[in-house]
């Protein structure tokens, strides 16, 4: 039977008739004595894969053998499991005894493995994920294995490599590009850095330094690889990835690599960084390589310098293009692979140190990451994603025509035909037609991404007028005139701020980039700032906060690249001066301002403890630094959301504090469980046994003051007291290393207390007051439930109990919570005879006043001058006390102006006072916001709230008696 015979009819007749008569003439040059398979799927597919690959085609003829092997092994019509072509590889080295077999076998697998992967994904049984998940395992395994047997065969002439104490050292090779991201495509090079942990030298009878060894190993595995023989080659290799690129030594230790990248890396580099992966060696050690490298790839804080160096390098990259006429490149052309590719590592270079799900290799699961967290909309996701396939799937079928590495569209008509086929088109017109579309979404997609509206001015054009105005050209008395003409009041006042930022040691210390970034800047500032409210206010705010970041040139460019963020930086400075130095004080927050959609819509309680789970998910449960600065990140984050909605008018004063208090409650509660799941791993849950049952006892944190009362401000210390319900028997941890109960306590609130107020990178998280705990600074911590209490009966002053008005359990234990809830409505709700209380309320309050109280007559203290707040909060909890017996309603609530309402509800408060002192006190409240915001004390003018003081403090003295 002859050749052609086998095939079925319609399998060649659904070729267009170039590619039928190809393949026809092919069957033809047969070998007489060699037999197709007799695999009917294969014969089905053999002209497809044929017709669309002259390599295919040649392979199959030289060696007729590999096509009956493949399909008579199943091996060309399945997908292969996990580590089975790796396992394959392992089989075919086992009787491997020296260079020229390890070549031969090699070459062989390679040959047999790629012209499987051709033939699946040509004909359609692969996936572009399967494909480039072969490709790249291939590549992976033809490192690794053969690795492994060059640095035993070493070891047996030079001696083993060893550190300084002895340990047996081994190479790391990292796999950059698209071998690193498992993306590899069909004729790629494999790009390579090899390194190993420790300098050292070898234990042989002649000891050799250990880059010598690594260097000769590295040479043996690239000729492995690389070299060309009658079986072809296995991959190319290129080392110029490495440091220093060709000067650089062939492989250097742990310790030079990292010194390379912090002193002397580039931004490309940073780029090439992302994809970095262990393919080969000792995977553990590089795996501890690529975590200390990550701070030079991901930067802790938001590095929009990132995006105009991308632009850069595109730029460079294009310019290549055009003088190389490379303009239908599926890989660097416009809307090439290239562009899809910098468009995701835009966004990981720039948040990947503060978002770790973007610390990822592949593309595609970068696009999928950015629409979940919003920064990318559903359609440019989908037309990316489409496009990227599309792109890659081209590549690979463009390359199995002839096993070359190529990205350029072919110009010769068989060919063409060919990728057609291959891509599923009746013919070329209607795969350019597709290709055309695709290309030209992706390329107006990474124009949007990298546009630049207000940062790129055309070369050589004259610089504007405010260029001018800020870069020192010119007189200062004309500087003023035109700052005058501007709208800026106090002109002379603004030209001296801008010409003491020009000449600042900050703005000299600047790189010749950060200077440029700088000189970008300054100048949109001034324009900005010429339409806020208050013109001055809002620019010497603002050069304020710029001088304090320069440093950190990022930050410059994030303002640069994004007139939003700069519009909303404008107008935060322009409503207050305590958000330009919180701002000042955490740069990062400077991402906030790219959405104002979210920048004035803080979060309610719910959505808050969504928000952080979600912060903290990626986070690893033993990376207590990592949490820290999550949690503190977190809080800014949303403090900033409240100050903005305040300033602008978005939520009422009162419900300020609701959202402030919301936070702290949510970040205490994950605070809580932070440091409790530490300790636990180290020492074990705290059980005790009661009535015969063990049980885990639990830990609560008790709020008082201002977090108690649901009236937390800006910058409030938190008033905590800690509680545990350990008693019984037994009381003791269950882990190896077992502590008393108490002892856990202890520790879990040192801890916590830690976790709040220590100053770090991000800053505080909250300052920590417990001196409100039994027995004050000679007291303990962490107090049990039953020392509280019996401590309350007992010994409490009556301030301590004044102060239990105003505390409420936020954090831990539930059970725990209700008890200690149980327990204050007892407290507060015993008989007390009103006139000692009135008494030590009143004389408690004098004392008070007589310490803090303002000194000048013509300033009102708001909080402690007669007739403020805290004559308000004293009668409160005076009432609360005296009254509680009588009417329980009155401890539902911490807050005093919901306890207003009820003491005046239930009489206690006659003829309206409750609302005139809730009147007032809403009047305090807000105007004590609107100061701190300004940074402006808590001191107004005597007469602003004369009426209010009046009132109050006549209340008080029929209330609490005269002074």
């Amino acid at each position: 039977m002859a050749t052609t015979d086998r095939i079925p009819d319609d399998a060649l007749t659904a070729l267009p008739d170039p590619l039928a008569e190809a393949v026809r003439e092919a069957l033809a040059d047969w070998p007489a004595d060699e037999a197709l398979p007799d695999d009917p799927e294969v014969l089905r597919t053999l002209p497809r894969a044929w017709a669309c690959s002259e390599f295919i085609t040649r392979s199959c003829q030289r060696c007729p053998q590999r096509l009956r092997d493949l399909a008579e092994s199943g091996d060309l019509t399945r997908r292969y499991a996990a580590d089975e072509l790796r396992d394959n590889l392992a089989t075919a080295l086992s009787e491997v005894r020296d260079e020229p077999g390890l070549h031969l076998a090699l070459r062989r697998f390679r040959n047999r493995e790629i012209l499987r992967i051709a033939w699946r994904d040509l004909v359609g049984w692969a996936d572009l994920e399967e494909t480039l998940r072969d490709l790249s395992e291939l590549a992976e395994a033809c490192i690794d294995l053969p690795l492994d047997i060059l640095y035993h065969w070493l070891c047996e002439r030079m001696g083993t490599p060893r550190d300084g104490d002895g340990n047996q050292q081994r190479m790391v090779v990292l796999g950059m590009g698209k071998l690193g991201g498992q993306e590899l495509n069909f004729s790629s090079d494999i790009d390579l850095i090899f390194c190993f942990p420790e300098s050292g030298e070898t234990d042989g009878r002649r000891p050799r330094d250990n880059q010598e060894f690594f260097i000769r190993l590295g040479r043996q595995l690239i000729t492995a690889l690389d070299k060309h023989t009658p079986d072809g080659q296995v991959f190319r290799v290129d080392m110029r990835l490495r440091p220093n690129g060709d000067s650089g030594p062939l492989a250097l230790s742990f310790a030079a690599m990292e010194h390379y990248y912090q002193h002397q890396g580039r931004e490309w580099e940073r780029y090439a960084m992302i994809k970095a992966r262990v393919v080969g060696g000792d995977y553990q050690a590089g795996e501890a390589l690529l975590a200390d490298l990550r701070p030079f790839v991901y930067r802790r804080y938001l590095d929009f310098g990132a995006l105009e160096e991308l632009r850069g390098m595109k730029a460079k990259v294009m310019a290549q293009v055009r003088l190389k006429g490379m303009e239908d490149n599926l890989k660097l052309g416009p809307g090439g692979i290239r562009e899809v590719e910098f468009i995701g590592q835009a966004f990981q270079l720039i948040r990947g140190g503060r978002d770790r799900r973007l610390q990822e290799r592949r593309i595609l699961h970068v696009l999928d990451y950015l629409r979940e967290i919003h920064l990318l909309p559903d359609y440019v996701v989908s037309e990316l994603t489409e496009g990227y396939r599309f792109l890659r799937e081209a590549e690979n079928r463009l390359q199995a025509i002839g096993d070359r590495q190529t990205h350029e569209i072919p110009d010769n008509p068989l060919d063409r035909q060919r990728l057609a086929l291959a891509m599923g088109f009746d013919d070329w017109a209607a795969f350019q037609s597709r290709l055309d579309r695709v290309q030209h979404q992706v390329h107006g997609h990474f124009e949007q991404v990298f546009a630049a509206p207000q940062a790129e001015s055309d070369e050589g054009s004259e610089p504007s007028a405010l260029d001018v105005l800020w870069l020192g050209e010119l007189e200062p008395e004309t500087v003023r005139g035109q700052l005058g003409e501007l709208g800026f009041d106090d002109a002379q006042a603004v030209e001296r701020r801008l010409r003491t930022l020009r000449e600042s040691s900050v703005a000299r210390a600047l790189s010749r980039q950060g200077r440029h970034r700088l000189d970008r800047l300054i100048p949109l500032l001034i324009g900005a700032a010429c339409n806020a409210d208050q013109p001055d206010l809002a620019l010497i705010r603002s050069l304020d906060l710029v001088e304090t970041i320069a440093r950190r040139t990022a930050y410059l460019s994030l303002l640069v690249e994004h007139p939003m963020a700069l519009s909303q930086l404008i107008q935060l400075c322009d409503g207050s001066a305590w958000i330009a130095r919180y701002l000042a004080h955490h740069p990062l927050l400077l991402d906030e301002l790219l959405d104002p959609r979210s920048l004035y819509k803080p979060l309610g309680r719910e959505a808050l403890a969504e928000e952080l789970r979600e912060w903290l998910r990626p986070i690893e449960e033993h990376d207590l630094e990592e949490q820290m600065e999550a949690l503190r990140l977190f809080k800014q984050t949303n403090t900033l959301r409240v100050a903005a909605a305040d300033i602008s008018g978005a939520v009422p004063v009162m419900v300020v504090s609701d959202y402030l208090t919301g936070i702290a409650e949510v970040v205490l509660e994950e605070a809580v469980g932070v440091v409790y799941r530490h300790l636990v791993a180290r020492h074990g849950r705290p059980l005790c046994r009661m009535d015969g049952e063990t049980v885990e006892a639990g830990f609560a944190v008790i709020a008082y003051g201002k977090l108690g009362s649901i009236e937390l401000g800006y910058g409030s210390d938190l008033d905590l007291v800690f509680i545990h319900d350990t008693r019984g028997e037994a009381q003791q941890t269950d882990g190896p290393r077992p502590l008393d109960n108490p002892v856990f306590f202890a520790r879990l609130t040192q801890r916590l207390i830690h976790v709040l107020n220590t100053q770090t990178p991000g800053g505080v998280l909250y300052e920590v007051d417990t001196r409100l705990r039994p027995s004050g600074k000679a007291g303990l911590l962490a107090t049990s439930l039953e020392a509280f209490a019996r401590y309350q009966r007992e010994e409490a002053w009556t301030w301590e109990h004044q102060a239990l008005v105003r505390a409420r359990a936020v954090a831990g234990c539930q059970a725990l919570c209700r008890a200690f809830e149980t327990l204050r409505e007892e407290l507060l709700c015993q008989p007390r005879a009103p006139e000692p209380l009135r008494e030590e309320v009143r004389n408690m309050r004098e004392r008070m006043r007589d310490e803090k109280a303002s000194r000048d007559p013509g300033l009102f203290d708001i909080k402690q001058d007669r007739g403020g707040i805290t004559d308000i909060e004293f009668m409160v909890q005076y009432a609360v006390l005296a009254a509680a017996h009588e009417h329980p309603e009155l401890i539902r609530y911490p807050d005093n102006v919901r306890l207003l309402g009820a003491l005046g509800r239930c009489g206690w408060l006659p003829n309206g006072d409750a609302d005139r002192l809730a009147e007032a006190y809403r009047a305090y409240r807000g105007r004590l916001h609107r100061l701190t915001l300004q940074e402006a004390g808590g001191s107004v003018p005597a007469e602003e709230f004369q009426q209010h003081r009046e009132t109050v403090t006549a209340i008080w003295e029929r209330l609490m008696g005269g002074d």
